[in-house]
């Protein structure tokens, strides 16, 4: 207590500290492609994970075929490697099924994600989460064509007040070049596949990687 009684106010430089901790380490980046298997139940949980560590999903949509294709890869190595591929979806259904989640394989695949992915860049924070979720749920619950305008605008429906207007601008130049930006830092951050995770400089590539990116978040904290 101080002299007068009341109680004694933090000194300046400790404050200081404790806000620049909690604004450096508490961001999760997570990195996706619309048309990636296994981003999809990472998005259904990585919002509602996150809070418990204390994390905030810094959203981070980007092309993963130009990542295929600088690695010498003209399609998804699920189709490939056929084997992989089998390995992958039925891995998909073991995984959804033990989330609570509905599963139905994509008739096309990969799908055009591109179209949902510019609109994902001119996303606001208060409902980007909302957005990427509905996408995920159109692509492999509803086996919907997510690069189609209904789609896109269903998956906005009651996010935004014009989604069409949203939807326009999304072709336009600055959505597309946020899209390129985001796939260019990508590859300088060495990501090759997704879903991925950053927490600081630390990299975790994959769905089930996404504890032990929390995990180090914690850490970090410290």
């Amino acid at each position: 207590m101080c002299p007068n009684g009341s109680a004694q106010k933090p000194r300046i430089g400790v404050r200081l500290k404790t806000l620049r901790t909690m604004n450096a380490l508490t961001i999760i980046q997570f990195w996706f492609d619309f048309a990636s298997t296994y981003s999809y139940p990472a998005a259904m949980r990585v919002e509602e994970m996150a809070v418990h560590y204390g994390c905030t999903v810094q959203w981070r949509p980007f092309v993963l075929g130009a990542i295929f294709r600088a690695q010498g890869w003209n399609d998804s190595p699920f189709n490939l490697y056929p084997a992989k591929g089998r390995y992958m979806w039925r891995d998909l259904e073991r995984l959804c099924a033990g989330l609570g989640r509905s599963f139905r394989k994509p008739s096309q695949f990969p799908r055009n994600s591109l179209p949902a992915a510019r609109v994902a860049c001119l996303a606001e924070p208060a409902w980007v989460a909302n957005f990427v979720r509905n996408v995920y749920t159109a692509n492999f619950e509803e086996d919907l064509n997510i690069a189609a305008p209904a789609v896109l605008l269903k998956c906005l429906d009651g996010l935004v007040a014009d989604p069409a207007a949203l939807i326009t601008a999304a072709r336009g130049q600055e959505a597309k070049s946020r899209l390129r930006h985001n796939t260019e830092t990508a590859m300088e951050l060495g990501i090759f596949g997704a879903p991925t995770f950053m927490v600081d400089n630390e990299l975790f590539w994959g769905n089930d990687r996404l504890e032990a990116a929390l995990e180090w978040s914690r850490t970090a904290q410290r």
